[in-house]
């Protein structure tokens, strides 16, 4: 679930000791790819330098992305402005409730949304099946952001659409391989660019046309006659909350904030606020924009082309700018954003599926395997045209983020902290969680089941708009219900790690102490470390992952009578 991106947080990145030759070639490999972006594990205390606001401000920075101005466009002229400014407030209510418990967590305990899950109801097998809804939700949207891109280099360059989706798709390559220093410069020195040119436009409309805003919120849609219909919202809603993912590369970012202290409480908690589910008040308010540009440019294009950002931009810049400059300016914002965001999503999406592969197979592959795949992946899906059902496709998948995202963070708010039946600090190592927890599976698959049944008219054509709410409160009810039927005992494998020392100090952050790993020696911090079975001495969890033979494994504690 992580970025690997170096975001500009990791100034001694460079100066990060190369792994030891071990005769484990797997070992060897992850060791010297993660020791940079901790790709796989827990991010050591020694490696969080910076500032919670200057990992708050590097964070935000990471949605740049134009697609909330197409999906706030989509839904605003299938279901009118007032259906789709409700839709998004209540997908926002949710991602950001849901959002909080999941960030605090990535932030407090400096781990990954996927390690999170693993000892949030999961296991440590249970969690590979929400790691490839993450894949999955990153070539999803690799696919939404680079046919956004083809379609401003058609309009601009003429390029036609198959190459552009090419185009779009190669370009970040290298950008992935190699660019990943410049492209955290480049995000840093295009930030105010970007504003100026997405924020400028309408400002100037409604400074200049207050008649627009009349028109926008006056916008009766394609299927309606204006007024609120449930329906419609819910429908609206369910493609907002496909978005709800998002927090998993938000995470990626917090995992590096600073221990908090009482010194730093304040600023800790606004950072973690503002970088985590704060995302979505900017990522709402970019598609309410959707809806303003989409419903001012119907005046000169199609409903089809009015959805596009491209379109959007040309048609507000033509307001406001001499006709040369016009097109231009709107190639370069939807470019300059595409790159920002794809090249994070095909790193994203390349982890998530080698970090499940490692688990299951006990192999590193190389994530570079998986950023052709991914890629792939996504070249298909913009060829296949998936923008012009882009609504359907995510209307669908947001049932399983749905499902996932609120599992999770209910097994924290509910059977952590009320309950108490789980853990109350996140375990993530091989050896200490059980394969499969029931609680977080159960719970997600019967969620996600039912509501992709209602979604697909299953259960009739009255239901189908309901499917997000079904997923959200199945996942709330069963996975506290999940819990007291199993008594909590899935959770943990055994509560000792066979290490004296507490893996949390005095204030409740992960320790600082380092142990020597005998398998890669390599120097880890407490939490990322467990005795090892066959010798007396500490093992990382990244070579836990790699050890085919278990023999490195701690062994199940013994059941209580």
């Amino acid at each position: 679930m992580d970025t690997g991106l170096d975001t500009g947080l990791h100034p001694e990145a460079d100066t990060a000791p190369a792994a030891p030759r071990t005769g484990r070639p797997d070992a060897d490999q992850a060791a010297k790819e993660t020791l940079e972006d901790y790709t796989l594990r827990f991010a050591p205390r020694s490696y969080r330098r910076w500032t919670p606001m200057v990992v708050a401000t590097t964070a935000l920075g990471g949605i740049a992305y134009l697609a909330d101005f197409s999906i706030g466009a989509g839904i605003g002229l299938a279901h009118g402005t007032g259906n789709a400014l409700a839709a998004i407030l209540v997908a926002a209510v949710v991602i950001f409730v849901t959002g909080f418990p999941l960030a605090y967590y990535g932030a407090r305990y400096n781990i990954d949304l996927d390690l999170i899950t693993r000892g949030s109801g999961f296991g440590y097998y249970g969690s590979v099946l929400t790691s490839v809804i993450f894949a999955s939700f990153t070539f999803i949207f690799f696919a939404t952001e680079g046919s956004i891109m083809a379609q401003g280099l058609r309009l601009g360059l003429g390029l036609p659409l198959w190459l552009g989706y090419l185009v779009s798709t190669l370009l970040v390559i290298p950008l992935v391989v190699y660019g990943m220093k410049a492209l955290s410069k480049l995000q840093v020195w295009t930030t105010p660019v970007w504003l100026l040119l997405m924020v400028g436009p309408l400002v100037y409309l409604v400074a200049t046309d207050p008649g627009t805003v009349r028109h926008f919120l006056a916008y009766p849609g394609t299927s309606g006659d204006g007024g609120l219909n449930p329906a419609s919202v819910l429908l609206g809603a369910g493609v907002c909350l496909s978005l709800i993912a998002q927090i998993g590369e938000q995470i990626d970012y917090l995992r590096f904030m600073p221990p908090k202290t009482p010194e730093n409480r304040r600023t800790w908690w606004t950072a973690v606020i503002m970088a985590g589910p704060g995302w979505v008040v900017l990522g709402a308010l970019k598609q309410a924009a959707g809806i303003f540009l989409a419903v001012y440019a119907l005046a000169e294009v199609a409903p089809a082309a009015a959805a596009e950002p491209i379109q959007q931009f040309k048609g507000a810049f033509e307001a406001m700018l001499p006709p040369w400059l016009v097109l231009p300016l709107a190639v370069v914002l939807v470019v300059i954003s595409q790159i920002k965001i794809n090249v994070t999503n095909a790193y994203s999406g390349s982890l998530a599926w080698t970090n499940s592969v490692t688990r299951v197979t006990r192999r590193y592959p190389g994530r570079m395997v998986f950023v052709l795949a991914n890629l792939g992946i996504a070249l298909i899906l913009m060829e296949a045209d998936m923008f012009s059902f882009l609504s359907a496709v995510l209307g669908f998948y947001s049932n399983c983020a749905i499902a996932w995202i609120v599992t999770v963070a209910t097994d924290i708010m509910v059977n952590k902290y009320l309950l108490k039946l789980s853990p109350h600090a996140p375990e993530f190592r091989r050896g200490m969680l059980y394969a499969v927890n029931p609680v977080g599976v159960v719970a997600f698959t019967a969620a996600s089941g039912l509501s992709i049944a209602m979604y697909f008219h299953a259960l009739g054509d009255t239901l189908q708009p309901y499917s997000p709410v079904a997923a959200a409160l199945l996942a709330f009810v069963l996975t506290p219900l999940m819990a007291v039927a199993t008594k909590g005992r899935y959770y943990l494998r055994r509560t000792d790690d066979g290490i004296a020392e507490p893996p949390l100090d005095a204030d409740g952050n992960p320790s600082a102490a380092t142990y020597a790993c005998h398998v890669c020696r390599q120097e880890f911090e407490r939490p990322d470390v467990a005795a090892c079975r066959a010798h007396d001495a500490v093992i990382c969890s990244l070579c836990l992952s790699t050890d085919r033979t278990g023999a490195h494994v701690l062994p199940a504690a013994p059941r209580s009578a």
